[in-house]
Order: C-alpha cells, then sequence, then structure tokens
C-alpha cells in the first residue's frame, strides 16, 4: 500500500485510516480484533480512537476501543507498524469537555496504559473546551511532547475561532 506523509511530521500513513469507534460497542474484543488483522493485511497501518470510545454505550465507561487496539498491537507485536492516534477532552465522567493542563496529563496516562505503548503518535483535541484558554492547553501538549509521551499534536472538532 502506497503510503503518504501526514502533514510536515515524519509519519507516514495509508491513504485510509481506521476509525475505531466501534470497538467494545458494536463490534466485541473477537470482532474488532478480526477487523484489525483485515486492516493490517490491507497493508494500512492508521487507527483513529478516543479515550471517550465507546463511553456511550450501557456497561461502557470509555477507554474500551483503545483497550482493545492495545491488546491487538500486543498480541501481534505490530505496534511499530502502526500509527496510533487518539484524542482527548471529552466527558470522561467529571462533568465538562476538559482539555486543562491537569486533565490532560492524566488522561494521557490513562491512554498509554490502555494503548499498551510508551508514546502516541497523534494526539488531538476531540472537542473545544471554553472554560480552559488555548494557551494552558498548548502548554500541556508541549509538555508532552518534551516528555516523548507524544509525537505530535493536533486538533479535531475545533473552530478557528
Amino acid at each position: 500500500m502506497h503510503k503518504r506523509r501526514l502533514g510536515r511530521t515524519e509519519l507516514s500513513i495509508a491513504p485510509l485510516v481506521l476509525g475505531g469507534n466501534v470497538f467494545g460497542w458494536t463490534a466485541d474484543e473477537k470482532i474488532s480484533f478480526d477487523l484489525l488483522d483485515r486492516f493490517a493485511d490491507a497493508g494500512l497501518n492508521a487507527i483513529d480512537t478516543a479515550d471517550v470510545y465507546s463511553r456511550w454505550a450501557p456497561g461502557n465507561k470509555g477507554g474500551e476501543s483503545e483497550t482493545i487496539i492495545g491488546k491487538w498491537m500486543k498480541s501481534r507485536g505490530n505496534r511499530d507498524k502502526i500509527v496510533v492516534i487518539t484524542k482527548v477532552g471529552s466527558d470522561m465522567g467529571q462533568g465538562r469537555r476538559d482539555l486543562s493542563a491537569v486533565y490532560i496529563e492524566k488522561a494521557v496516562d490513562a491512554s498509554l496504559k490502555r494503548l499498551q505503548t510508551d508514546v502516541i503518535d497523534l494526539y488531538l483535541s476531540h472537542w473545544p473546551d471554553p472554560a480552559t484558554p488555548y494557551e494552558e492547553t498548548l502548554g500541556a501538549y508541549q509538555s508532552l511532547l518534551a516528555k516523548g509521551k507524544v509525537r505530535h499534536v493536533g486538533c479535531s472538532n475545533l473552530d478557528a475561532g
């Protein structure tokens, strides 16, 4: 599969990214592993998930998708071939969207543990957080970059405004 450079990063990804929001919700672990195996066998290499996936499903607390992806990468020994994209900032029980520095530091550690990896390739703000100044969020991201917990940062569902 031909891969393309992602923006100005060193990451190279196939032209199709697999969305992981169904893992742990409409796709249990076995079905998720089957889908992930087919995805990898097709030469694809980028998976998009979020800490909140799939908190909305009855009985779930969030983190189910990241947990399944982490188990799959560990069982297949393919972490070095996968570009992991995950998101932070959704309501994970704290009662609001949250991109504060304190929350981001806690959330990245939880995502790293669930994903069974020492670094996230691309870490995204999932939603706007009007209560937190952009400078605080960006400062938290700078800290994560400096600590080597994430390779790159970005945003999803944010406006320019």
